[in-house]
């Protein structure tokens, strides 16, 4: 089996590399020509995949590297996926968590329909909920640039499923973190931030919004998810979650308890870290995903904060 992989040295890109690899697949990863390379999450399996370059903002690229890898199964991970940045390059958010699903279902489309294609939906674009929890028929309402762009992603890449009988797969899922969660986010920012006050690398922690609540969930366990859904006779949209919600306050309290420290002496309220419109309440329903794939989370909450802490805490005392 052959797997191509957008998005390949993120977060989820490196864990689903790995997954496959231990599956015996040969993957071959997308990545964009820079001028600074950004392979530390996969630089233990870098000589196991086969990169192929290639950018969402550019059609014929696209149709090449589907060409020259042949995938049996493609996962569409890459985006623009930093929520707040999506407020600052709209545009450039829509150009590739939109526009560039359009690119990757015609370069599939006009190669060979065959493939399986996956593509990475976001319980972002459930933003003002109209329901709680949320299921595969909770409609949406976006809060951000960001979350338009996955909307508009995800009705495409149905409509390219319904209208071209693609087997085409969207995997709605909610917040899910890691040690290789990048630092701009607020769960790897409280992780961090803790394991640098225990140090004595820093003296506080500035955070926006405390009241937000998510559903957070290990990505080593919903990359999983995203393989069991082409595996199925039938293409389908799934949530991921772990149907379970916490506040951000909730997540520093347990991540600063995992070292030893009151986190009201340290965390301090910027105003900056205020996004123009917030999400206030995210919490997934995956029973269909449960009943129908046979997946469940296997990290909870807790444990999930735990592998983060000490990830990062083991890291940064090299440092000292």
């Amino acid at each position: 089996m052959k797997a191509l992989i957008t998005g390949v040295t993120g977060q989820d890109g490196s864990y689903l590399a790995e997954f496959l690899l231990e599956k015996g697949y040969e993957v071959f990863g997308m990545i964009r020509r820079s001028s600074v390379e950004n392979l530390y999450r996969i630089e233990h399996i870098k000589d196991k995949i086969k990169f192929i370059q290639a950018d969402l903002l550019d059609q014929l690229s696209i149709i090449n590297a589907v060409k020259e890898s042949q995938p049996d199964e493609l996962y569409n991970l890459a985006a623009m996926s930093f929520v707040p940045t999506s407020w600052k390059q709209p545009v450039l958010t829509g150009e590739f968590t939109g526009l560039g699903v359009t690119r990757m279902l015609e370069a599939v489309r006009h190669q060979c329909k065959d493939i399986k294609f996956y593509q990475a939906s976001s319980s972002e674009m459930f933003g003002k909920v109209r329901q709680v929890p949320q299921n595969e028929s909770t409609p949406f309402y976006p809060r951000s640039p960001y979350g338009v762009a996955k909307a508009y992603g995800h009705y495409l890449t149905v409509n390219y499923r319904e209208s071209y009988d693609m087997f085409a797969c969207c995997g709605i899922l909610f917040n899910h973190e890691s040690p290789r969660r990048g630092m701009e986010f607020v769960t790897k920012k409280v992780t961090d931030g803790a394991a640098r006050i225990k140090l004595g690398l820093s003296d506080a922690l500035y955070l926006g919004n405390l009241d937000s609540k998510r559903d957070w969930g290990y990505a080593k366990d919903y990359v999983k998810a995203m393989w069991l859904m082409l595996q199925e006779g039938e293409a389908d949209d799934y949530v991921v979650s772990t149907d379970k919600t916490h506040t951000v306050r909730e997540w520093v309290e347990a991540a600063f308890s995992c070292l030893d420290l009151d986190w009201k002496k340290y965390v301090k309220i910027d105003k900056r870290f205020l996004r123009p419109a917030e999400v206030d309440l995210l919490v997934g329903d995956s029973s269909k995903a449960r009943k129908k794939l046979g997946w469940k989370p296997e990290v909870d909450f807790k444990k999930l904060v735990k592998i983060m802490v000490e990830y990062d805490y083991n890291r940064l005392k090299k440092l000292v």
